[in-house]
């Protein structure tokens, strides 16, 4: 009996030792399997876009790879994408230093594919939005606060930035798929027109941050310099706001515009007799002005503690601001630049609620040479969006 039992316990050991070992190298090889997985980078997908090579190249189809969603990643078949003309700044390498081949555009809006095992906020088949930021630290004093796009350790934009995690630089919406963190992803209410809501993702966010951080509200007198794909969108977000809205503009076939976009009036900036007659007026004037330009004909035109906010001159050229004007009547000139993802969101909405969308053209992949020359001629009224279903 004692060498059975003997027997009996020899057997059992020896059988939990090889369950044991194989248990160990079965997680040994799912290591090892990993370990690779982290040597080779993330698994990622074909994807194809519209490049440039070259400042001046023109566009061209292209091919290149997305990464396939991680945990908290939301995988999003892209169905319209706006043309900024910060697009046009970064294609034309009119910001020096950008990484060829650029894949523009973040105004981007499409249809969930797949979610991360992480995600609860979006599942296959929302329609969901893109628009300029795709990660940042998450942990500094601006993110805190939910100022992703002052993020002190450098936010990554969603093109022509440093691609943290496949390396190289980041590919933007001109294409039919992108991955992003849940995070950076913004939810579309349901019946806003796809297409037109599209250029809110930037245009939006850009004209909606200053007046709700300059707190626009009703009965102020405001001013939009600069009418096009974003100006005539904050001309719609401060007329929703309640202000008394104008378009200022240097081009005179806008004016008829002014009251389809919900403005009171409008005037030319280029004609002095109604720079002078306006003298003193507005609370607020924002500029949507993609170039330098001369901000004190602009200032004339604010009362005392009026604020003059630039969100589109980014050529790089100085401007010059005289200080007598603004010191005697304490007004200011100041800039601000798109918004966090909670502000996002609630501009989104703000214009859902609202019945903002922006007046677009809508285009082909084929057509953006064509489209970036008419925007630089003042040509559009007032955003072209490519269609991505449409190759030409």
């Amino acid at each position: 009996m004692a060498d059975n039992k003997s027997y009996t316990c020899d057997h059992h050991e020896a059988t939990r030792r090889v369950v044991l070992e194989s248990g160990m190298a079965l997680g040994a090889t799912a290591a090892l399997a990993q370990n690779a997985q982290a040597a080779v980078g993330p698994k990622t997908l074909p994807a194809k876009g519209f490049a440039v090579k070259a400042k001046d190249s023109g566009f061209a189809p292209f091919a290149f790879k997305r990464r396939d969603v991680g945990p908290k990643d939301v995988l999003i078949d892209v169905l319209y994408c706006g043309v900024c003309h910060s697009d046009i700044h970064t294609a034309w390498n009119e910001w020096p230093g950008t990484h060829y081949p650029c894949v523009p555009g973040h105004e981007v809006l499409g249809r969930v594919l797949k979610t991360g095992k992480e995600v609860t906020r979006f599942k296959a088949g929302d329609i969901a939005a893109v628009g300029c930021l795709v990660d940042s630290c998450g942990h500094c004093p601006s993110c805190a606060e939910d100022l992703e796009q002052f993020c002190e350790n450098g936010a990554t934009l969603t093109y022509d930035s440093d691609d943290k995690i496949l390396g190289g630089h980041t590919y933007g919406g001109y294409s039919n798929l992108i991955t992003v963190t849940e995070h950076f992803v913004v939810k579309i209410p349901p019946k806003m027109d796809l297409a037109r809501t599209a250029p809110l993702l930037c245009a939006g966010i850009t004209t909606y941050s200053p007046m709700r951080h300059w707190k626009v509200t009703k009965g102020m007198k405001v001013g939009i310099a600069g009418i096009g794909g974003l100006g005539h969108v904050g001309v719609k977000i401060a007329a929703a706001l309640g202000a008394e809205v104008s378009l200022i503009t240097t081009t005179p076939g806008k004016l008829a515009d002014a009251a389809k976009l919900g403005a009171k009036d409008g005037l030319l900036v280029t004609d002095a007799a109604a720079v002078k007659a306006n003298a003193g007026r507005y609370d607020f004037i924002l500029s949507t002005i993609p170039q330098h330009h001369d901000v004190m004909p602009y200032v004339s035109m604010l009362r005392r503690d009026g604020v003059y906010v630039m969100v589109g001159a980014l050529d790089g050229t100085p401007m010059q601001v005289w200080g007598p004007p603004l010191i005697v009547q304490r007004k200011s000139v100041a800039g601000s630049v798109i918004g966090g993802l909670k502000e996002t969101q609630e501009m989104v909405d703000f214009c859902a609620a609202n019945g903002i969308a922006a007046d677009i053209e809508l285009i082909a992949g084929g057509n953006l040479d064509a489209a970036y020359k008419r925007v630089k001629a003042k040509d559009v009224r007032y955003r072209f969006v490519i269609d991505l279903a449409k190759t030409a």
